[in-house]
């Protein structure tokens, strides 16, 4: 039981850095906020709800491994390195597939349920 207090003292304290300090991880976070109420009222399902909000999470999810990628990198060197550049540029790449994802999610549910 202390291994997952710990373990969970951990991630709140990651949250807590990302939330203060990094600007992408900001403004998913203010996203998701503010996806809970208008996907409520929006959605024409439950699961259309976690849909769409877990498209939001998943989101926050992959720029967390991103931050964690580009830490890694900087930690290494803070010079350039051609193998570095394409570990963040891959994890950029993670980012925007997955806001691919979110409006893919959000654009297919809103047509489906207002337009069709």
């Amino acid at each position: 039981m202390t291994r997952i207090l710990l373990a969970f003292l951990n991630s709140m304290r990651a949250l807590r850095h990302l939330a203060r300090h990094e600007k992408a991880v900001q403004q998913e976070l203010v996203l998701f906020l503010l996806s809970l109420p208008v996907a409520f009222f929006i959605a024409p399902s439950w699961l259309a709800f976690l849909l769409m909000t877990g498209s939001i999470l998943f989101l926050i999810l992959v720029e967390v491994l991103n931050t964690g990628i580009e830490a890694t990198c900087d930690a290494v060197s803070r010079d350039f390195h051609k193998e570095i550049q394409i570990a963040k540029d891959c994890g950029s790449l993670a980012v925007l597939i997955a806001i691919i994802f979110v409006a893919t999610t959000w654009g297919y549910i809103l047509v489906t349920t207002y337009l069709v």
